[in-house]
């Protein structure tokens, strides 16, 4: 048995004892009780009520439309699920950018209502005031970095960050002023590999990765991908560990069938 799997309940110290220890940490999404419940059962050290919500809940294009009630309601149905991972949820865009008042609030809310450990969001130095807020009523923070979807529009595309030197030099300015601040870890999202590996090595605090490469201390995958029951998102950090998709498709299938020839239900299935 891992370090990790003594753990009764994964808080953001013991985050912290893995990253010094070199135990790697991994994460995955999720967004209702029943998937909640599989992945807290499988172990899983950090569960994130992501944003992302929005596209493989919702079926939107981007993560900016889910609004804050909607994130509220997928933590709170996470929360129900769960006995031993610590749940990350993201503040939804509109809920924190430009005024630090108004992130404290969207924050106590997911704390209250949702009963949420911590909470997440995107960018560094144009939100620190955000950050120290929220840390200032003691509530722990994870922040983001690199690709931050909630900036698309921004950026303009979905590739790789920070491979110029000007946003690399801002990238690790900001993983400095993140942890200076007070954030229990940070996330990493489609950054060169070897950037990430120099940012986990400088800062002190655990950093997990999405799409920037081994060398962080742990990994983030959004669910419904890894399961594979989006098919149409298939980044290179992608790694699929199942076909649901097909596999659920298949037993639908079976079950129309089933319906139809008059199969189901048969003499034992029925009162």
């Amino acid at each position: 048995m891992s370090a990790a799997n003594e753990y009764k309940k994964v808080t953001t110290h013991a985050l912290q004892e893995m990253k010094e220890r070199g135990e790697k940490i991994s994460m995955l999404t999720a967004y209702d009780f029943s998937m909640a419940r599989i992945i807290d059962d499988a172990n899983i050290d950090v569960i994130l009520v992501g944003d992302s919500a929005s596209n493989v809940m919702a079926g939107h294009i981007s993560t900016l439309p889910i609004t804050l009630d909607q994130m509220i309601y997928h933590a709170q149905s996470v929360i129900r699920g769960i006995d031993r991972a610590l749940v990350v949820v993201d503040l939804p865009f509109g809920s924190y950018q430009g005024d630090s008042k108004e992130a404290l609030k969207s924050s106590i809310r997911i704390m209250k209502e949702a009963g949420a450990h911590a909470i997440k969001l995107e960018g560094g130095a144009e939100v620190i005031e955000s950050v120290k807020r929220i840390l200032s009523a003691g509530i722990p923070v994870m922040g983001h970095l690199g690709l931050t979807p909630q900036s698309i529009f921004k950026f303009g595309t979905y590739t790789v960050r920070a491979k110029e030197e000007a946003e690399a030099e801002k990238l690790r300015t900001d993983a400095q002023l993140l942890e200076e601040a007070g954030c229990f870890g940070i996330v990493l999202e489609k950054i060169p590999a070897k950037l990430a590996e120099e940012v986990t090595k400088s800062i002190s605090i655990p950093v997990i990765g999405i799409g920037a490469g081994a060398g962080v201390d742990g990994q983030v995958l959004v669910l419904h991908d890894m399961l594979g029951i989006t098919k149409e998102f298939s980044p290179r950090f992608l790694r699929r560990y199942a076909n649901l998709y097909d596999d659920i498709k298949g037993a639908v299938e079976g079950y129309i069938s089933d319906v139809k020839s008059r199969d189901f239900p048969n003499d034992k299935e029925q009162y």
